[in-house]
């Protein structure tokens, strides 16, 4: 069996340090199904809406869209965007919801692209 992560970035293992006296848990980033679950989880709750409510909206089975909100299902990008759409809101601002919980999480600045000049404004810009 293969691991899906290094021995060493496995929660709750110490990670070796220059000095043996000293042991810290491995830092562990998020996983992308667990922030989409949260995000879906969080826009439900936010709509007051069941579980049962949204999956008949989406078309998908509840069980498996609670699999998905806590992260333990990698839905399909169909699934994403039915669900998304039953809680009105696009693929899109499902899956910008999650990169700005990421980023959150991670506790720094998005990278810049390079394309993207380093004066460039992240705004809105409206052309009348």
């Amino acid at each position: 069996m293969i691991p899906l992560r290094p021995p060493s970035a496995r929660p709750g293992v110490p990670v070796s340090s220059p000095d043996p006296a000293v042991s810290r848990p491995a830092a562990r980033e998020p996983l992308w199904r667990d922030l989409i679950g949260d995000v879906l989880r969080r826009e439900r709750q936010a709509q007051e809406r069941t579980l049962k409510d949204v999956a008949d909206s989406a078309r998908i089975s509840m069980p498996y869209l609670s699999e998905v909100e806590r992260g333990r299902k990698e839905a399909s990008s169909e699934v994403l965007a039915a669900a998304a759409q039953a809680l009105g809101l696009s693929l899109g601002d499902l899956l910008s919801q999650a990169q700005g919980e990421l980023v959150r999480l991670a506790g720094r600045p998005p990278a810049r692209s390079r394309a993207t000049p380093a004066s460039s404004y992240d705004g809105l810009c409206l052309a009348a």
